[in-house]
């Protein structure tokens, strides 16, 4: 057994503390001196060196005072101590990187402080929170109405997960979403989209979500425009008739003028941009692929559309 003896000083230089510090470790009770001598100093073993040393580095690393004394009269056990401290931290990181995304989004930006503001405000929610906002936009403009369950499904479960260190276009992208959502106009015009949904399966259709038929419109108007047709002329006026039969199969119409009409009446009902910015917005901050961008497509079939229904006007 050591039964060598340290002075204060010499404890000191070898700990890395100051005197003022081990006088006041030992004032509080977290380490005494082993005794004291005759001459009334302070003596320090070989064990209050090492309990000395872990109280340096536990107060390093963080840890109250209270909780460092308890770890050294074996109240707590460190690793009991030292995984709830790593929690802690990790909560901590979490924050400041989502602090350090915000402000490389406003320096990016020139952000107002009210922008600011907003950003701090949605970055710092929780993904239980996150969900909750896109829930209500969803039960806004969804709820009560039997519309196509396959795709109020899909926008219930698309939810943003913000990752714990966003990228600033993660957060401004966020951001965008969550004011989107909370847009009184943009959600007036999901509800109206909803309800003719609604309609439409009050009337039959129960053919859901037409991911292949959506795929032969963007193939064949995209082959029509990088070849130059204009939506007005007789090669698109093809394109309308080739993809009426398709909308005719798909949906059990005849295909005439009254299929042509009902098709430009559903491509107006989805003529909104900011539903196709909606899932951009999305995959932004969840880091998906982006989704290709359909709004010229539709454009250019909704105007070929109304060419061919101007041409039966005039016979």
């Amino acid at each position: 057994m050591d039964d060598t003896r340290f002075t204060i000083g010499a404890v000191a230089e070898r700990t890395g503390l100051s005197v003022k510090t081990i006088r006041f470790y030992a004032d509080k009770g977290v380490v005494l001196p082993t005794e004291i001598s005759p001459s009334g100093y302070r003596l320090y073993d070989v064990h209050a060196l090492a309990e000395l040393d872990l109280v340096r580095t536990l107060r390093v690393l963080g840890l109250d005072l209270a909780t460092v004394r308890r770890v050294l009269t074996h109240e707590l056990a460190l690793s009991e101590v030292a995984a709830a401290h790593a929690d802690a931290l990790d909560t901590q990181i979490r924050i400041l990187r989502q602090r350090r995304a915000v402000l490389r989004a406003v320096a990016g930006q020139g952000s107002t402080p009210q922008e600011l503001d907003l950003m701090h405000k949605l970055v710092t929610l929780s993904a239980a929170e996150r969900h909750r906002l896109i829930e209500d936009f969803v039960e806004a403009t969804f709820g009560g109405l039997d519309a196509d369950p396959e795709l109020t499904e899909l926008l219930r479960t698309a939810l943003p997960d913000l990752p714990d260190d966003p990228a600033p276009g993660q957060v401004a992208a966020w951001v965008e979403l969550a004011e989107l959502t909370a847009d009184t106009d943009f959600r007036a015009a999901i509800r109206r989209m909803a309800e003719y949904q609604a309609r439409e399966r009050a009337e039959g259709d129960a053919t859901g979500l037409h991911h292949a038929l959506t795929e032969a419109v963007r193939d064949r108007v995209e082959a029509a425009m990088a070849a130059g047709v204009t939506p007005g002329s007789p090669a698109a006026a093809e394109v309308v008739a080739d993809l009426a039969a398709r909308y005719a199969a798909t949906f059990g119409r005849p295909d005439d003028r009254a299929l042509r009409e009902w098709m430009l009446e559903r491509l107006a009902v989805a003529d909104d941009e900011r539903v196709e910015r909606y899932w951009r917005l999305l995959a932004v901050v969840n880091g998906w692929a982006a989704p290709p961008s359909l709004t010229p497509v539709f454009a250019w079939f909704t105007a070929a559309l109304r060419g061919v229904l101007a041409g039966y006007s005039k016979t």
